[in-house]
C-alpha cells in the first residue's frame, strides 16, 4: 500500500493553516487543519484544582488556569497524582491534582482531562494508572513474546508500559532509545510535581504534527513530505528520519501538487457524489450529524437490487467521510429503504466492515424504529468544519 503524509501551510479566507493530510493509494483519507497562530493543548499536563463535583454524573470540573474549566470523569480515576488533598482516598472541592488533556473543547463542551497520564512515542507509551505491560495484538505471537522478554526488566510497579504495533518495525536500540527518552520525561514530572504550584503546566505536548504522524504510523506510511524547513528538521531528528522528504519547487507549491485546497473545500461541502450517480447529504448540527443517502435521478433495472447497490456504496463512503471530516459523536444515517431483511443484513455487514478500518473507535449501534442507522464515533479532536470555519457558503 502506497501511503504518504503531506504537511504544508495554506491560506484560507485570509487565515494561515497548517494542513496535515494522509493519502492512501493517492486518495485523501484523513486531514487535519490547525491555525498556525493557535496552539493546541491536547496532551498537555497541568496541576488543576477541583472546583465542583457533580455526584449525579460522577464527574468533577477541574480548573487548569484561572477561569479555564475542564471535565473529569470520576469513573476513570484510579491512582491520581495528588498535590493537595483534604481527605485521604476521597476527592473533594479545592483538592489539587495532576491532569492531562485528552480531548479538546468541542462545540460548547469544555476540554476533557484524565488522571491517567500518558507519555507517548512512536513505539512506546508510558502510563501512570494502567500499570501493566501491554503489547499490540496486531503483532504476531512470536514478535509479541520477543518484545515481552525484551522489556521484562524495564517495567516497574509505578508505571505501565505499552508497545505499539510500530514497535515491530524498529530495531531494539531504536525502541530502547525512545523508551529512555519517554521514561526521562515521566520520571522528571513524577519527581517534581508535588513541589509545583496550582495551574502549573508540567508538560507541553510536542508539536501537533508529530503527534498526528504518530497516530498514523499503523497505516504503513511510506513517505512524509513537507516544504516546511522547521517540520522537516523535526522529522529528520526522530524515528521518522527515513520517511522524511523535503519538497522544493518554486514553480509548483506542495499544496498545489496534491490539490490540497480543492480537496479540503470538497471535504467541507454538504453534498458528496457517488460513482453510481447517487449522493450523500452530510449535515452537522450541535447535537449530532445527519447523513441522507439519495438515489438522485438514477434508477437502473431492478429497484431492489439497485437500492442495495447504492446503500452498499454509501456505507463505504460514509465510513470514509467520518474519517476525512473527523465527524464524531452521534451520527444518524437515512439509507434508502429496502424491502428485504437479507438486504438489510448485507448492508449492516458492509457498514461494520467499513467502520472497522477506522483507527478511531466507530461503531454501528442499530436501526431505529424509523429505519435510521445509528453510528457513534469517539470524540478526540474537533471536526473538520470546526477546524476551518468558513464564512462563505460552499455549493
Amino acid at each position: 500500500m502506497s501511503n504518504r503524509i503531506v504537511i504544508t501551510n495554506e491560506t484560507i479566507e485570509q487565515k494561515e493553516y497548517r494542513i496535515m493530510a494522509l493519502f492512501e493509494e493517492n486518495r485523501l483519507a484523513e486531514v487535519c487543519c490547525e491555525n498556525v497562530h493557535e496552539e493546541s493543548v491536547l496532551g498537555n499536563i497541568y496541576i488543576g484544582k477541583i472546583k465542583n463535583i457533580v455526584p449525579k454524573i460522577n464527574a468533577a470540573f477541574v480548573e487548569i488556569a484561572p477561569g479555564e474549566m475542564t471535565y473529569l470523569s470520576l469513573d476513570e480515576v484510579k491512582q491520581p497524582w495528588m498535590v493537595k488533598q483534604q481527605r485521604k482516598g476521597l476527592l473533594t472541592e479545592n483538592d489539587e491534582l495532576v491532569v492531562q488533556i485528552t480531548r479538546e473543547a468541542v462545540k460548547t463542551k469544555t476540554p476533557t482531562v484524565s488522571t491517567n497520564l500518558t507519555f507517548q512515542g512512536n513505539a512506546v507509551v508510558i502510563t501512570t494508572e494502567n500499570k501493566k505491560l501491554g503489547i499490540s495484538k496486531k503483532l504476531d505471537k512470536e514478535k509479541r513474546n520477543y518484545l515481552k522478554q525484551l522489556f521484562a526488566d524495564k517495567k516497574a510497579d509505578r508505571f505501565g508500559l505499552i508497545l505499539r504495533t510500530s514497535a515491530g518495525n524498529y530495531a531494539d536500540e531504536q525502541i530502547f532509545a525512545e523508551y529512555q527518552s519517554i521514561f526521562d520525561k515521566f520520571s522528571h514530572i513524577e519527581q517534581y510535581y508535588k513541589h509545583r504550584t496550582c495551574y502549573s503546566c508540567l508538560y507541553r505536548t510536542e508539536a501537533s504534527y508529530v503527534t498526528w504522524i504518530r497516530e498514523k504510523q499503523s497505516r504503513q506510511i511510506e513517505k512524509i513530505i513537507t516544504d516546511d524547513t522547521e517540520v522537516y528538521k523535526e522529522l529528520t531528528e526522530g524515528a521518522t528520519a527515513d520517511q522524511a522528504v523535503f519538497y522544493e519547487d518554486e514553480k509548483l507549491s506542495l499544496s498545489a501538487l496534491y490539490g490540497l485546497k480543492y480537496k479540503l473545500m470538497d471535504a467541507l461541502k454538504e453534498k458528496v457524489y457517488l460513482k453510481s450517480g447517487a449522493y450523500l447529504i452530510i449535515q452537522p448540527t450541535e447535537a449530532l450529524t445527519v447523513i441522507d443517502v439519495n438515489s438522485g435521478k438514477c434508477t437502473k433495472g431492478n429497484k431492489t437490487d439497485f437500492y442495495l447497490k447504492v446503500n452498499l456504496e454509501a456505507a463505504g463512503e460514509i465510513a470514509r467521510q467520518l474519517r476525512l471530516r473527523n465527524i464524531s459523536g452521534i451520527c444518524i444515517v437515512d439509507f434508502i429503504n429496502m424491502d428485504t431483511k437479507e438486504a438489510q443484513t448485507e448492508l449492516v455487514y458492509a457498514l461494520k466492515k467499513a467502520l472497522a478500518e477506522d483507527t478511531v473507535p466507530s461503531v454501528f449501534i442499530d436501526f431505529t424504529k424509523l429505519g435510521l442507522a445509528e453510528i457513534t464515533r469517539k470524540k478526540v479532536k474537533k471536526p473538520l468544519w470546526e477546524q476551518v470555519r468558513l464564512t462563505g457558503k460552499l455549493e
